[in-house]
């Protein structure tokens, strides 16, 4: 065996291990883990950032009898919550047309409930002149806080909160109301009623600020 080949042996050597001990200190990278579903706390935070749909709350307030009543009496009909008092000028206006409103709509599945945010005793008084046909119930910071709960600042009187069947709030007219507005409510409920129309589509109609 010559001298060349024996260089040439040793250096081949040589440079194998080199290449081995490089090829060992290389990183190994790992296999990408396989996606992972959303976490419990992600996905709470994911429900508390979509808007949440309004619902009134149960709620039971005295009528003009002294008489306890529970808004779930009226459960599966489209109401509307009209807030009002004996003082309001607005409020006494627009009574004769809700009145009207309940005989037209009553057989229609809408029920009307005034809530008087006031003194028990001048409610009463008001309600043997004006022979009322729909429900009222009296109530001060407990009325108030009815519509507060809803999420509608309560920033005067009247006001009138428009409720679907299953209680969810569709919208809410604030001031007086006129025939026009009733006539509108009265044609949205109607569509909503029949199907034509979703709760979602009900609520933008029902836009009046």
């Amino acid at each position: 065996m010559n001298r060349s080949f024996l260089v040439f042996a040793t250096a081949f050597v040589a440079l194998m291990a080199g290449a081995l001990l490089y090829a060992v200190r290389l990183p190994v990278q790992a296999p990408e883990a396989p996606a992972q579903p959303p976490a419990a706390a992600e996905l709470a935070e994911t429900a508390e950032a979509m808007p949440a749909i309004p619902v009134v709350p149960s709620f039971s307030l005295p009528d003009i009898d002294g008489t306890q009543r529970n808004f779930s009496e009226w459960s599966g009909r489209h109401t509307l919550l009209n807030f009002w008092a004996t003082w309001c000028a607005p409020c006494r206006r627009e009574i004769p047309l809700l009145k009207a409103f309940q005989d037209e709509q009553g057989d229609n599945g809408v029920q009307v409930i005034g809530i008087a945010v006031d003194d028990a005793l001048p409610v009463s008084k008001y309600a043997e002149e004006m022979q009322f046909n729909y429900p009222v119930l009296v109530g001060q910071q407990e009325a108030m806080e009815i519509a507060e709960s809803s999420g509608i600042e309560f920033i005067g009187m009247p006001f009138t909160m428009i409720v679907a069947a299953d209680g969810e709030l569709l919208n809410a007219h604030f001031g007086e109301i006129h025939e026009p507005d009733l006539a509108h409510i009265a044609d949205v409920l109607r569509m909503l009623e029949r199907g034509e129309i979703d709760k979602a589509s009900a609520r933008e109609a029902l836009n009046f600020l």
